[in-house]
């Protein structure tokens, strides 16, 4: 039975290593699916299952353990980027400037009480340098864990490596993590719940509000009519002409002339007596109707031309990064596009906006000219479920070189780096939104991207869970473990209190839209799933959707931030 014995404690094997991650992975994950008062840790428990297998011995060699964790966390951040990158701008459009806001004011008030409490618990004005940068690396851990936010830890462990490179003995910051984390997760949730009582806040009331303030935005309503052109002024008139002059956006996607039906563009001509199948805005069509003329009825099935309505995915990459404008759907294929399906969002056609990989298509016109379409644009499903592996690794390459670049600070001696989190975090942010310009096709489906974000964070889970094992009990027991306790639970809730109040009492935010923003600030998916199940609606989603991009590139960049700039000061 050597063999055996071999295999669970030869650290320097690969089938040791292979073995060690593999349970490790399999238990954490399993555990994370058991529920206490409905609320799971999820993956974050191979963390845990790490810290057990270290404990008892059952570990790597230091070299492995770093460059497994080095190698899920670029990974794990990577596809994060990507997947927040094509909304990351969007999220400032209007209505979203406050909610991002107020989100960002919860990110600044969890790093102010970290650092209030590390200074009254731990700095030591006598000393420079040593335990109170120590102290400062665990706080830092601690907040990554008080606010859910794995990436950040790993932002963090980077950049105590940074400054102990070459040490004997690094701070274990993953046992300050794991003492905060699970307070953090009830911590959020409950200051939400805490919010609901000190606000005197009424659930009915509130769906009441969403339900009024769906009814009082018509213009995100799409409203279909037929119109028969009775206006003499439009007799000659083109309907871009008609389009600029009545100042409101239409879509015609179909037009009766003469008994003849055909799917118009923006140069054709309307004449007195035809009828047009129009698309718009709720609150527009009595504008549009009382200028071209009355309401109608036609029975579009039954005209000569069989019309169709199909949604064609987008697959082909020369495509991606067009505008609909250059495509010329409606003047050169005889297709008018109505809506774009992106990301679970339906998009206006605008002629401006670009198309992207995996968008779906609403297209209408004749059968034969939107499958003529539906070729030009791919529509070929199985080419999706590749991954553009290429694409992906380099972006990867270009932002370890953006990461690796020094950045030098005035009054900072060492030169600062974003290191191997910020740096692919932000340029697959960049190539998320922009990889079109230089022909990148960055899209991965939300499985695919899910399957490469999980197994990159697992991998980096287990491997600091692993490292952290062997000094977590000893930090727990008699070290500092339960001050790490209660100081988590202070940097979760009471941030999350006072932003929550002003949000509420000063600018009267729904409170379904703030538990999603609240979730979003904290990048917490379980605080998100409560909200959902408390909510009638989709408020939660968007809050959190809104903020979620924002915060999540701050959660990391200020992790490893508060290490690098105030180790030279304490």
């Amino acid at each position: 039975m050597d063999w055996l014995i071999n295999l669970f404690t030869q650290t320097d094997s690969v089938a040791h290593i292979v073995v060690l991650y593999s349970i490790v992975i399999a238990a954490g994950i399993a555990l994370g699916r058991i529920k206490v008062c409905g609320i799971s840790l999820g993956v974050t428990f191979v963390l845990f299952a790490g810290i057990v297998a270290g404990h008892i011995g059952f570990t790597g060699t230091p070299q492995v353990l770093n460059y497994v964790q080095d190698f899920g966390l670029i990974l794990f951040v990577y596809c994060i980027g990507l997947q927040v990158g094509p909304g990351f701008f969007e999220s400032f459009a209007k209505g979203g400037i406050t909610q991002n806001v107020l989100a960002m004011s919860i990110v600044g008030l969890n790093i102010i009480v970290m650092l209030a409490l590390y200074f009254i618990l731990f700095y030591d004005p006598a000393v420079r340098g040593g335990d109170n940068v120590w102290n400062l690396s665990m706080m830092t851990g601690v907040l990554c864990g008080a606010i859910t936010n794995t990436p950040g830890l790993g932002a963090a462990s980077e950049a105590v490596a940074t400054i102990y490179k070459g040490a004997a003995e690094l701070p274990q910051i993953a046992s300050g993590y794991a003492c905060a984390y699970p307070l953090g997760v009830v911590g959020i949730i409950g200051a939400t719940i805490t919010l609901r009582y000190i606000c005197r806040i009424s659930m009915q009331k509130e769906e009441e509000q969403i339900a009024a303030e769906m009814n009082e935005n018509p213009h995100a309503k799409p409203h279909r009519m037929t119109l028969r052109a009775e206006n003499k002024a439009l007799a000659g008139r083109t309907i871009l002409q008609i389009r600029d002059f009545l100042g409101r956006n239409f879509v015609c996607s179909r037009l009766l002339h003469k008994g003849h039906v055909s799917i118009p563009n923006r140069d054709s001509v309307i004449e007195l007596g035809d009828q047009l199948y129009v698309t718009c805005a709720e609150d527009d069509w009595e504008a549009i109707s009382a200028f071209i003329g009355p309401v109608d009825h036609v029975e579009w099935e039954e005209q000569d031309v069989p019309m169709v309505s199909k949604s064609v995915l987008v697959t082909q990459p020369s495509i991606n990064g067009k505008t609909f404008g250059q495509m010329h759907f409606g003047s050169v294929h005889g297709v008018n596009v109505t809506r774009i399906q992106r990301g679970g969002m339906n998009l206006f056609a605008d002629r401006n906006l670009r198309i992207q990989i995996g968008d779906k298509l609403v297209c209408v016109g004749p059968e034969d000219a939107v499958s003529r379409v539906a070729t030009m644009l791919g529509n070929e499903v199985k080419r999706l479920d590749h991954p553009n592996l290429g694409a992906l690794f380099i972006g990867i390459v270009v932002g370890i070189v953006f990461g690796m670049m020094p950045i030098a600070i005035p009054g900072v001696p060492t030169p600062v780096k974003l290191g191997l989190a910020g740096g692919p975090l932000i340029i697959a942010i960049l190539i998320g939104r922009f990889g079109y310009k230089a022909h990148l096709v960055s899209y991965t489906t939300t499985s695919a991207n899910l399957m490469l974000r999980e197994f990159g964070l697992v991998l980096f889970l287990a491997s600091v869970g692993i490292k952290a094992g062997a000094t977590f009990w000893d930090t727990v027991t008699e070290g500092d473990g339960l001050t790490y306790v209660w100081a988590g639970f202070l940097i979760t809730v009471v941030p999350i209190i006072i932003v929550g109040m002003v949000a509420r009492l000063r600018y009267k935010l729904n409170y379904f839209t703030l538990m999603g923003l609240i979730a979003g600030a904290t990048t917490d998916p379980p605080a998100l799933a409560y909200a959902s199940q408390v909510a009638n609606n989709d408020a939660p989603a968007v809050g959190y959707s809104t903020v979620y991009p924002l915060c999540m590139f701050l959660r990391i960049l200020t992790a490893q931030l508060i290490i690098l700039l105030l180790y030279s000061v304490v």
